[in-house]
């Protein structure tokens, strides 16, 4: 049992570690806006944690790049509140992926290909969906004074989903191919 919880530890530290290697790569990372928000690959270390050890593994894995990010000095924080929103309960969320983590591993593992990628894309929308949810209110709430002639609610609505949309689906995809073509990703769970 201490060999599977310190398997688990490693993981969750190496996988939160490439996810932020993978948001600060230039060449992987396409920033669209100034103040943060960008089509990247840092999510799928995130996903790939969750789909593997389920809830507990991508909701600590999330918290923890969400908090990377701030000791890095990558994220564009304008109040503590939105720093809040917009890093560590933003990343956290996605390990709600977790939830779905049997069903994935369970039609992966009786080669249910249609199931599988439901499951996935379903744990990844669940995932990105509430991290808009974060995102979209601290555009709302914290922003406001910072945009000029422009509904908040329909700014933060397009700002947030022109880079999480993309990101969804670039997730659903690397994701889905990562654990067809090795099925063995998934194989050691909590």
């Amino acid at each position: 049992m201490q060999s599977k919880q310190t398997l688990f530890l490693i993981e969750i530290a190496v996988f939160t570690a490439l996810a932020l290697a993978l948001d600060l790569l230039p060449f992987l990372a396409f920033k669209i806006w100034p103040q943060g928000g960008s089509v990247s690959f840092a999510m799928i270390p995130i996903f790939i944690v969750a789909f593997r050890w389920g809830l507990k593994g991508g909701l600590l894995a999330g918290f923890l790049f969400g908090l990377l990010q701030i000791a890095t000095g990558t994220a564009w924080i304008a109040h503590p509140v939105q720093g809040a929103l917009d890093y560590p309960v933003a990343f956290t969320v996605l390990g709600l992926a977790g939830l779905f983590a049997p069903a994935v591993q369970s039609a992966l593992k009786n080669d249910n290909t249609k199931r599988f990628i439901g499951m996935v894309t379903l744990g990844v929308l669940v995932g990105i969906l509430l991290r808009f949810v974060a995102h979209y209110l601290a555009g709302v709430v914290f922003f406001e004074s910072l945009i000029d002639g422009m509904n908040i609610w329909v700014y933060s609505l397009v700002y947030n989903g022109s880079y999480l949309l993309p990101s969804f689906f670039i997730n659903v995809l690397a994701v889905s191919f990562l654990f067809n073509k090795r099925p063995n990703l998934v194989a050691t769970t909590a």
